[in-house]
């Protein structure tokens, strides 16, 4: 008999598309399941960008397996969001096979596995996503087809279709996008192209190799717009994320709420899905008061998300202002300065939108402090009576029971290559462990 794709039972999937809707039998499964088998602690994990759905259950079959045993007595059941993100294969996770692309002398091709991810997440757009494979493979020396390699990539993700995915979750200035994703590639795309370039060449000079260097050779531009491609599809991705989480899991953690009301719901994301189940908390409906933790892992949003005043502008908040006391318990963020996707690149993409001009890419990491920093870098910021603690303090403590609580994960979330360091090490018994204690199951 084959091996079950998640070991930990009783285990649903739960499958949302674009717009939030669910895949009804799922949903429909879920709902009469956690009755059927006594479910106390409901686990629900959504995975985030760059990640397919082998991946994703990959994911969910690691970070759940030590759980039975750290509560063998708890009635825990376990979901799986899933929801259509994408992956660029070329990009190692610690832990999970390496595609082939990954192992070959990096070039910015674009290849087979992350083309076909691309044709899937954005359909319709088969001939633009040619024009921009042809032009990473040629690498022509014209900084003309640069610029229009970025007008592909503006045509390939720029256009939000009418409906609810316009919407809902749309992102706002203190998220550090701009209302309009046009403007995020307004500038020359040779010198964003040079800027991502730079960076890449950055994370990926060894430990300890002196400043400058790497300015004995030119970094490829291609490189860069590679990089650029990826960070295109992450502001796609990061509507989306918002849009599932609120239209979709939001209202079946109602749904579930009014037929099992006994059931503790528990909120797990990784990166955009932290966002995800971070957006959910703005869907669920009025009262409903069964989201009993929330933990983000390595979340790529804003840290001022949950912010009622932003220190650089006081009249505003954040996009989520408030939205953390909609749980009948803690908002955990795990955070980790070896998160080089969040260090680097989400500060460096948020200057494409216009902000910090001027800042040389390998300095980026020093614009976390203003006003663009990620919440898995440096946690939850500006919301009065935050707790921090380091990972292995706060499993040994009594987390508090309401508010938020920052948890530097430092000392575990640490593998990983570049582009995005250790931005997928997640897979850690004791980041389990602290999900256990968030919810207080036991």
């Amino acid at each position: 008999m084959a091996k079950p794709a998640v070991g930990v039972t009783p285990y649903w999937e739960l499958t949302f598309d674009a717009d939030g809707d669910p895949d009804a039998g799922r949903r429909d499964r879920l709902l009469a399941g956690v009755a059927r088998h006594d479910v106390r602690d409901l686990i629900v994990f959504a995975h985030g960008w760059n990640s397919d759905r082998s991946g994703a259950t990959r994911l969910y079959d690691g970070f759940f397996a030590p759980i039975p045993r750290l509560v063998p007595e708890a009635r825990v059941g376990y979901v799986g969001v899933v929801w259509p993100s994408m992956r660029f294969s070329d990009e190692p996770i610690p832990d999970f096979p390496r595609a082939v692309a990954a192992e070959m002398p990096r070039r910015p091709v674009l290849d087979k596995d992350t083309r076909h991810a691309l044709l899937e997440t954005f359909p319709g757009r088969a001939t633009v996503i040619d024009q921009i494979a042809r032009l990473l493979d040629q690498q022509p020396r014209e900084e003309a087809e640069l610029d229009e390699f970025g007008r592909l990539v503006r045509l390939l993700v720029d256009v939000v279709p009418p409906g609810p995915q316009a919407l809902f979750a749309a992102d706002t200035l203190c998220e550090g996008v701009p209302q309009d994703s046009p403007d995020l590639f307004a500038g020359p795309t040779a010198a964003v192209c040079e800027d991502f370039a730079q960076a890449l060449t950055h994370l990926e000079a060894p430990d300890g190799t002196p400043e400058g260097a790497a300015s004995f050779s030119f970094p490829n531009p291609w490189e860069g717009a590679h990089e650029l491609l990826r960070q295109a599809t992450y502001y796609a991705m990061k509507r989306r994320a918002g849009t599932v989480g609120e239209r979709g899991l939001g209202r079946v953690v109602g749904q579930l709420a009014a037929g099992s009301p006994e059931v503790r719901v528990h909120l797990v994301g990784h990166s955009f899905g932290a966002r995800l189940v971070s957006f959910a908390l703005r869907g669920l409906p009025k009262g409903v008061r069964t989201v009993k933790s929330v933990t983000l892992l390595q979340g790529a949003f804003s840290h001022y998300a949950f912010a009622s005043r932003l220190p650089h502008d006081t009249r505003a908040g954040g996009v989520l202002e408030g939205q953390h006391n909609r749980i009948d318990g803690p908002l955990v963020c795990c955070y980790s300065r070896h998160d080089s996707a969040l260090s680097t690149m989400y500060p460096l993409a948020s200057r494409m939108a216009g902000d910090a001009r001027g800042i040389a890419a390998p300095d980026v990491g020093r614009m976390l402090g203003a006003k663009w920093g990620a919440m898995g870098h440096d946690g939850v910021q500006a919301v009065p009576g935050t707790k921090s603690y380091k990972l292995a303090d706060a499993l040994k403590a009594k987390l508090p029971a309401s508010g938020c609580v920052n948890v530097d994960a430092a000392g575990v979330v640490k593998r990983g290559g570049p582009p995005a360091g250790a931005h997928s090490d997640i897979v850690h018994r004791e980041l389990a462990q602290l999900v256990l204690a968030a919810g207080r199951i036991r």
